[in-house]
């Protein structure tokens, strides 16, 4: 199969929608901005053994690698219009690459989001993917966390960190409750239902990768501010619940790859953000507050491991 042959049968999409004036084929796409937006583009690169083990279904693999940008344009406040696909494959094997774009194209649906361009080649396999979406009036910023706020989170946290404990034989957990974690570290859910719920009362926001300490450091540092987090209110699954308290916290507040949305708004705005959300099926929790008090993050907890997070360029 050669690399005309791969793109015309996988990935030069039918059906484009009106905004795409030009999509998959030639070399550059032609997109429409509608007017009175914004445009939010987001770049991710998935390689594996590093963002998902060498062993992870294709279908997962292709489902993953888009939602994790979806949840960036969610973080954003914007809405999913087009995302471009850099692929880079050791072989052209057709089941692979069917399954691989398969995952990819159900989560497109969901989300009305479409394959506008991009590139394969062969070599070590790495899925770069570039979305971009509307922003309708103020985007949602990290910078923005006020004094007084509550600092808020979407689901449950810990269980994709779990899953990936699992799958690399570090913990062992009862079926029910393994397959539970496995399916968030493989299916992670954009919050993008929660764009339009956020859009005029979060103050700031951004998508939790790395870890909840991490990225609610960046949210404080962005904003200049300091917060006090209540690690009993932090939300948790049943499957992780299952586990001794420091490392349920562990995986929950360090472990990252959860994909749900942080962000800080006041109380008054709290209970009607949360009905809101409660009425799509989504979980919102206050797990702490942004306090003029203090300059940095202080956890009413003593975690024995200090890491915050996970950062690519040191150890971990």
């Amino acid at each position: 199969m050669s690399e005309f042959d791969l793109i015309r049968d996988y990935f030069q999409w039918s059906n484009p929608p009106s905004s795409v004036g030009l999509g998959v084929g030639d070399d550059a796409a032609i997109l429409r901005v509608p007017a009175g937006c914004d445009l939010a583009v987001s770049v991710d690169t998935f390689n594996a053994g590093i963002h998902f083990p060498p062993e992870t279904p294709p279908h997962a693999v292709g489902y993953k690698a888009l939602a994790v940008n979806l949840s960036d344009l969610a973080a954003m406040g914007a809405e999913p219009a087009w995302f471009t696909l850099a692929v880079s494959l050791p072989e052209a094997n057709r089941e692979w690459i069917a399954e691989f774009v398969r995952g990819i194209q159900e989560l497109a649906q969901q989300h009305g989001i479409f394959l506008v361009g991009g590139d394969t080649t062969r070599g070590a396999l790495s899925i770069t993917i570039q979305v971009m979406g509307f922003v309708r009036g103020q985007a949602l910023l990290r910078s923005g966390a006020r004094h007084g706020d509550l600092v808020c989170v979407s689901g449950t946290l810990g269980d994709a960190a779990a899953g990936l404990a699992i799958v690399q034989q570090r913990l062992v957990m009862l079926t029910e409750a393994a397959t539970h974690c496995i399916g968030r570290l493989n299916y992670p859910t954009s919050r993008n239902a929660l764009v339009e719920i956020l859009r005029g009362h979060a103050h700031a926001c951004m998508d939790v990768s790395d870890g909840l300490l991490a990225d609610l450091g960046h949210i404080l540092k962005a904003s200049g501010v300091g917060a006090k987090l209540y690690h009993q209110a932090v939300p948790l699954s049943a499957a992780l619940l299952q586990l001794p308290l420091e490392q349920r916290l562990l995986f929950a507040l360090t472990g990252g790859d959860d994909y749900e949305l942080l962000f800080t708004l006041t109380p008054e705005s709290f209970g009607q953000v949360k009905e809101a959300a409660a009425q799509r099926g989504i979980l919102l929790t206050a797990i702490g507050e942004i306090d003029e008090n203090l300059t940095d993050l202080r956890l009413d907890y003593e975690l024995l491991n200090q890491k915050r997070g996970y950062d690519h360029f040191s150890a971990n």
